[in-house]
């Protein structure tokens, strides 16, 4: 069965109408009567939907949308394709923002279940749980939730609003579960977050808007995800976790990433928003990316490394910014004869430096 999606869209609107509640400008009136449907992205949008183009890196994905309409920059409206209507916007973001405050309403807040007795598990009526499901005092399992056989919901767990468990999952005590579809096997460690909003804000000197976030957490077969750590729900499309990976505690996973197959993230490492890592990419402790860029298959990244930019299939890369492991070592090799020769230790080493 089709999950039936955590939002209710409200809609369709009219072009006029949602350049009056964006404060777009729509340059020819005629198309003021034309019905959107839904808000998705440039590569996903299709002829009902809306897009936008913040990032001129996505400029590619402009030239080849489908959308009905675009919030764009007006140094940007020649590279529209025809048949996609551009409204113009000084901060498209920011008007794209407003638009999902129109089409989803009741996004900005989780639904949450009925409050249960001191002590006691509360399981909503309208959820739907297999034989062998396991739910400790003090759990709560919201509306609409799915939990397969064998799966244990630990003391405090939160199994929120349609979200869906597969079989012999463990959840641990205090972990939060919202707008996530999960598979078998899966173990969610104690205090973990998953799929609470990602961190989007258009900012703005009138103030930084919240921008709803709307997609989803999708979760595979055999994760492990450890204490404390945090997934964000995508805010168009979903932030993926893929089959085998094991993510180990206080680990943060933002807004749209994808995680390929039996990837490996040891402790403190964070992912920023919409960074790809294909199968079995192994990141070092502390170690973090910036967003929008693709590791590549069986790349490994050294702990306390600050990737800023994509990474080659099957290298090894470290430092800050991270380069190649060669590369590093050499810089750190270069750098400690450097302080001993400035130390006084080693002078005659200064004329040796640059061989």
């Amino acid at each position: 069965m089709e999950h039936p999606g955590f939002y209710d869209r409200a809609g369709p609107f009219s072009l006029a109408r949602i350049a009056e509640v964006t404060s777009a400008t729509l340059p020819d009136q005629d198309h003021g009567s034309l019905e959107i449907v839904d808000v998705r992205p440039l590569d996903a949008a299709g002829s009902a939907d809306l897009a936008f183009l913040d990032n001129p890196k996505y400029l590619p994905q402009l030239a080849s949308t489908k959308a009905a309409a675009c919030f764009v920059q007006e140094k940007f409206v020649k590279r529209v394709p025809a048949g996609t209507v551009a409204l113009l916007s000084p901060e498209p973001y920011r008007a794209y923002a407003k638009a999902l405050t129109l089409f989803y309403p009741d996004a900005g807040m989780p639904k949450a279940a009925a409050a249960a007795e001191p002590g006691a598990a509360h399981i909503d009526p309208s959820a739907r749980l297999e034989e062998g499901v396991t739910v400790e005092p003090g759990a709560i399992i919201g509306p609409e939730a799915q939990i397969g056989r064998g799966s244990r919901i630990a003391a405090g767990a939160v199994i929120g609003y349609r979200c869906a468990l597969g079989r012999n999952c463990y959840i641990g005590p205090r972990a939060v579960i919202t707008h996530a579809l999960i598979g078998n096997n899966v173990i969610i460690h104690a205090g973990a977050a998953i799929g609470q909003d990602g961190f989007g804000f258009a900012m703005g000197r009138e103030g930084h808007l919240k921008v709803r976030q709307i997609g989803r957490v999708i979760i595979q077969d055999w994760v492990e995800i450890g204490a404390n750590s945090a997934v964000d729900r995508g805010a168009l499309r979903d932030t993926v976790i893929g089959e085998g990976t094991k993510i180990d505690n206080l680990v943060q996973i933002g807004h749209n990433v994808t995680i390929g197959r039996n990837c490996v993230l040891t402790g403190q490492v964070g992912i920023s928003g919409s960074t790809v890592l294909e199968d079995f990419v192994v990141m070092g402790g502390q170690s973090g990316t910036v967003g929008h860029i693709r590791i590549g298959a069986g790349a490994q990244i050294a702990g306390n490394s600050g990737v800023a930019g994509s990474i080659p299939r099957g290298e090894r890369w470290g430092g800050t910014p991270a380069k190649p492991l060669k590369n590093w070592a050499r810089e750190i090799a270069l750098l400690k004869r450097l302080t001993e020769a400035l130390s006084g230790r080693n002078l005659k080493n200064l004329t040796k430096l640059g061989e």
